[in-house]
């Protein structure tokens, strides 16, 4: 591995890094003052009265109440998703039981500091409970800081895995930066039927060819056991960003649930958590780990693995609970560094359980490691550097170890090296011009489709789209605005309803794209999408203006994105804004939120 501490780090990338520690300088420097004082602090329950103490370890058994008022014992808060309804969190039920069995035999003490919220947008797609789903990442985020709130712990485990669950806990955890915190992964689901089947049914469907009942028939063969949907959306594009961040264990991420390994690594975390604390000698705080060059190596990550357009949205959220500023044009900049390395649906036909099999992360993260693509000198909770998450796990005699992954990818069509990039550059673009600034997932658009200069057809619901294509209004050239989708109009639900439809249509032969101030989701696909436009529609500008049959031009190669005949548009008189029904399903609770939220280029989220 000597190889790795002598790799010259990538120029530009060092540029763009310094960049934003100096844009953050004030910021970083204000948390990491705050987090420093607090842990200078002494154990956390020392400051309790006895009363306070008595309340909070009354439920627990002798040894443990013994540990407690002595401080001898570390003692380890979980915040959990668990929920039996979504197969992601089902493997979490037993976790608690577990994990307190597993504290016992490390000297430490475990209690389930809290619970979260875990929402699926696979489930509410298309319904009204969409609305509150980019919401419910700050309600996460608030819930962990509750759970952590009881001044208990000297260290936390956050059980967490889908779209907005894994970055709201650690915007909450982040408060907490002074403790240290682990991530624990429940894994992925055994591969279903192919990805490449279950796209092909819901394309049938949406042309009409099969029924509901086909359609039903081949989902529930996609999604059919406890742990993550297998392809490369929000959910595991997670686990990808907690791995390389070094936040949970390496090797770690696409361990499928129910298995010795995983029950291993799980026993693991505990034993990192416990020996992390300020109690021990081998103290790592959270704030020591997340910093700018983490962060940045995260962005690179998601980069390279064509990762969920969600991120650009999450990635800002997550660095600023830490005082880090990170905006958009970190995003483009770095991914005209950074190669495209791994291809899973929806950017290929294989799911995580094949890239894992490839050779995972680990091959990964030696690869842009080697070639000086990545931060090596940070921390993580295993310790400095990141070349211990070239290693995977694996179970010798019963015993958890760790060996060095694979030099050699197990199929290049899947995960490759530098020299065989399928994509000189990464992912993700950001798209400006007169219509505002917005995100593009180029990594599953094919190269003739990335230029569309089209009329708009202009739509204020995703719904209205779909009624257009069954009347066969939509069989030609154009260019879907979606509009009113943004955050502070309805919270910027996913419209990933679209994307069998638009498929159908470029797969005719039209050329089409989509342009919106929602969101599309983890998995964006084949057609060209600018994504979380901004200022969006409801604050007025060009967006609330344009008309069917502007000439619009989405130009992913330069990264533009323009309307022609400014001029005259920009004379009109600002659109009435439709009536946008946000009553129902527990929305009308949040139009104070929706009100205050920032801008999707800042992150969409009402904290900061």
């Amino acid at each position: 591995m000597d190889f790795l501490k002598y790799s010259i780090m990538n120029k530009r990338i060092i540029e763009i890094t310094d960049r934003i520690i100096e844009r953050s300088k004030h910021t970083r420097a204000q948390y990491l003052s705050q987090m420093k004082t607090l842990a200078n602090n002494k154990v956390s329950r020392s400051a309790l009265s006895c009363g306070n103490l008595a309340h909070a370890m009354a439920a627990c058994s002798d040894g443990e109440k013994e540990g407690l008022k002595g401080e001898i014992k570390a003692n380890i808060g979980l915040i959990t998703s668990y929920n039996d309804m979504l197969s992601a969190h089902k493997p979490y039920e037993h976790y608690p039981a577990l994990i307190k069995t597993y504290a016992t035999k490390h000297n430490a003490i475990a209690q389930v500091a809290g619970a979260v919220p875990a929402m699926c947008d696979g489930v509410t797609q298309g319904e009204a409970g969409m609305d509150l789903s980019l919401f419910s990442r700050d309600v996460i985020a608030l819930s962990t800081a509750i759970g952590l709130s009881h001044n208990m712990f000297d260290a936390a485990l956050c059980l967490g895995i889908c779209d907005k669950i894994v970055p709201g806990e650690l915007i909450g955890a982040l408060k907490f930066g002074y403790l240290p915190i682990v991530f624990v992964p429940g894994g992925p689901m055994k591969t279903g039927i192919s990805n490449e089947d279950k796209a092909q049914v819901r394309q049938e469907y949406a042309a009409g060819m099969i029924d509901r009942k086909a359609l039903l028939d081949s989902e529930s063969k996609a999604y059919h056991s406890a742990g993550t949907c297998t392809f490369y959306g929000t959910a595991n594009s997670n686990q990808m960003l907690m791995e390389i961040m070094g936040l949970q264990l390496p090797g770690s991420s696409f361990v499928n649930p129910d298995t010795p390994l995983r029950d291993a690594l799980t026993d693991y975390a505990v034993k990192v958590a416990a020996e992390g604390t300020k109690l021990g000698e081998n103290y790592k705080p959270l704030y020591d780990i997340v910093s700018e060059k983490t962060i940045v190596n995260a962005i690179i990550g998601l980069l390279a693995t064509g990762g969920s357009t969600n991120h650009t949205l999450h990635l800002i959220a997550m660095a600023k609970s830490a005082g880090i500023q990170i905006n958009w044009d970190d995003f483009s900049q770095l991914s005209a560094e950074i190669p495209s390395l791994v291809k899973m649906y929806p950017n290929g036909s294989a799911d995580v359980n094949y890239f894992q099999a490839c050779g995972g992360m680990s091959f990964l993260i030696r690869e842009l490691l080697k070639n000086g693509l990545l931060h090596e000198d940070v921390n993580t909770i295993l310790g400095k550097g990141l070349q211990s998450y070239t290693k995977e796990p694996f179970l010798k005699e019963g015993e958890l170890i760790w060996r060095e992954g694979p030099t050699s990818s197990g199929d290049e069509k899947v995960l490759t090296t530098l020299e065989k990039a399928f994509s000189a550059t990464g992912g993700l673009k950001m798209l400006k011009g007169n219509l505002g600034n917005s995100v593009i997932k180029i990594s599953a658009v094919a190269k003739k489709n990335w230029i569309v200069e089209a009329p708009a057809v202009i739509f204020e619901d995703q719904n209205e789209v779909l009624e257009a294509f069954n009347r066969k209004e939509l069989n030609k050239d154009f260019i879907a605005v979606v509009r009113y989708q943004g955050p502070k109009a309805k919270g910027m639900p996913e419209l990933h309803r679209l994307t069998p439809i638009l498929s159908i249509l470029q797969n005719n032969g039209h050329k089409v794209a989509l342009v919106t101030d929602g969101r599309m989701s983890g998995a964006s696909g084949k057609v060209p999408a600018a994504i979380h436009l901004s200022p969006e529609a409801i604050d007025g500008g060009i967006l609330s203006k344009i008309k069917d049959g502007d000439l619009l031009r989405l130009d992913a190669e330069k990264g533009e994105l323009i309307c022609f005949n400014e001029a005259e548009i920009n004379a009109r008189e600002t659109g009435v804004i439709p009536d946008i029904n946000q009553v129902g399903c527990g929305r009308e609770l949040f139009s104070n939120l929706r009100a205050q939220v920032e801008p999707s280029e800042n992150g969409a989220s009402f904290l900061f």
